[in-house]
């Protein structure tokens, strides 16, 4: 099964042409985009959290628990683009005997 569609490689605006450079995306499945962003909410929590009391005192806390809501959230989205990694990568390489 081929996941990729034809895409023009020239567009016209106006009174000029731009040529599309045929270039494989380097990330297809997403998994390094998620497990980069799930790290840096979690070095997000890790530096807001030796200063709780003052966050605290601020009425700022709701910052270290978006940080930590976003750890949650990253690894469900990385558990989601794993499986659907392996899931092209079934398709690619035929049903299993």
């Amino acid at each position: 099964m081929d996941f990729r569609d034809e895409q023009p490689m020239e567009h016209e605006f106006r009174n000029k042409t731009y040529v599309i450079a045929d270039v494989e995306p380097l990330d297809v499945d997403g998994v390094r985009t998620v497990e980069v962003g799930t790290g840096i909410f979690f070095l997000a929590f890790l530096a807001l959290l030796p200063f709780y009391g003052r966050l605290r005192d601020d009425g700022n806390t709701w910052l270290l628990w978006a940080c930590l809501a976003g750890v949650g959230l990253g690894l469900l989205g990385l558990e989601y683009c794993r499986r659907r990694r392996r899931f092209r990568l079934q398709q690619q390489d035929g049903p299993a005997a």
